[in-house]
């Protein structure tokens, strides 16, 4: 698995790399932002591990260049910066995970094996559909009868989980482990938040919704039937 580490700051760059390269993958190193997007855009990489603070280009930056341009490769933030504003920012800029530092090796690594697994997508399973409702996983595109619905990187891994699971009736307990990969429940409302919003965008307008609530029991993604209660 090829990685580019994108961080300014030496002995973080050299734990990074060492530690990658004992683990078995192929890490490259950037060490400013500039440099850091050339390769971002040029070498096919499975996954990235970027630091937000950087000289020339700022992290953030670079990651919403990249997505502009069409680049869906799993990005893991780096940062001092912990707060919860920063990490909803870092993540509504195109981040798929977030690390504050300091870290341990073995949490990245963690991280990175999360993000790999979920970029390992088939060609022959590449755009999921149910009904009018499309899903590209290549390119992370959301499309409803031709209406393209923007989402955030939250949103796009939450359709994506119901997608798959399509028919079925998703528990918060699955929600939590397969979307936000708790294994606990934080007594939070970010479910219903989440869930809430994708509603908005993707039944917006539409003729009949396609995400229902199913009383006591979760959530289910549904072209047709009554089995399941929408609100």
């Amino acid at each position: 698995m090829r990685v580019l580490i994108v961080e300014d700051d030496t002995n973080t760059a050299d734990f990074i790399v060492k530690g990658l390269r004992q683990a078995g993958y192929t890490p490259d190193l950037a060490s400013d932002g500039k440099d850091g997007l050339f390769l971002a855009l040029e070498q096919p990489y499975d996954a990235i591990v970027l630091d937000r603070m950087l000289p020339g280009l700022d992290g953030l930056t670079l990651l919403r260049t990249l997505r502009g341009a069409g680049h869906n490769t799993p990005v893991l933030l780096l940062s001092a910066l912990g707060e919860v504003d920063d990490r909803v920012e870092g993540l509504r800029a195109g981040g798929d995970d977030y690390l504050v530092k300091p870290f341990a090796l073995v949490e990245l690594q963690a991280r990175l094996e999360v993000l790999l697994r979920r970029g390992e997508v088939k060609m022959a399973d590449a755009v999921l559909r149910l009904g009018d409702l499309e899903l590209d996983r290549l390119t992370r595109n959301a499309r409803r009868g031709g209406r393209v619905i923007d989402l955030q990187p939250r949103e796009y891994q939450l359709l994506e989980y119901l997608m798959l699971h399509a028919g079925q009736v998703v528990t918060r307990t699955m929600l939590l482990e397969g979307v936000w990969d708790y294994h606990f429940d934080p007594q939070t409302n970010v479910i219903d938040v989440h869930i809430s919003r994708l509603r908005a965008k993707i039944d917006k307008g539409a003729e009949r919704p396609l995400l229902h609530t199913v009383r006591g029991a979760g959530y289910c993604l549904r072209d047709a039937g009554t089995a399941a209660d929408p609100t």
